[in-house]
């Protein structure tokens, strides 16, 4: 993918079970924040905002700003928390204090079709955005319930965390269709070279 050049909808990954931990996928396999067009298409795929909302006011500030907050919420979901953990105790006051902005007001108003759809009030701010992450992450990070089901993915190479909601607490990829059919492939291919 060239630089500037927006993310396809596709290539974009929503299977976290966390809208921070989405945040922290956009690295994997390789950097998916690459323009301000595709902070904006993983802006509407995660939901923070309804589709339709227009972000032309986003410009580069905000790919910096949302750069900032996915290092920092990485450093807290991969961190053992103890005491004089500098660089744990800089991200925790970093995510706390993007925490605090509300996040967008949404609204219902009536659709094309007569039904009730969600806006937001006005055209959502930088800050406002962040502060819907952040709080996730806070929440994810001092729930103990979901704080024990964060789960590595087993998958070769891949960085990604995801909360297990699985039966059984048994979900060893980040994505079935991803990194588990990797897997499967590579271990039929081991299998049918082990039978020749």
């Amino acid at each position: 993918m060239a630089l500037g050049t927006a993310t396809g909808p596709y290539e974009l990954r929503f299977d976290t079970g966390r809208i921070c931990l989405d945040l922290l996928a956009t690295t994997h396999p390789v950097e998916r924040l690459v323009s301000v067009a595709a902070l904006g298409a993983w802006i509407t795929g995660s939901g923070l905002v309804p589709p339709g909302t227009p972000l032309t006011h986003a410009d580069a500030s905000w790919l910096a700003r949302f750069r900032e907050l996915r290092c920092q919420t990485a450093r807290l979901v991969r961190a053992r928390p103890g005491p004089g953990a500098v660089p744990y105790d800089h991200a925790l006051t970093r995510v706390n204090a993007l925490a605090v902005p509300a996040p967008p007001a949404p609204r219902a108003v009536r659709g094309e079709d007569g039904s009730l759809v969600r806006e937001l009030t006005g055209p959502p701010e930088c800050a406002e955005l962040l502060g819907a992450l952040a709080r996730d992450a806070v929440e994810l990070l001092t729930d103990p319930v979901a704080r024990a089901s964060l789960r590595q993915c087993e998958g070769d190479n891949c960085p990604i965390v995801y909360v297990d909601t699985s039966r059984g607490r048994r979900r060893r990829w980040c994505s079935s269709e991803v990194c588990g059919n990797r897997e499967r492939v590579a271990r039929h291919r081991r299998r049918a070279a082990l039978a020749r």
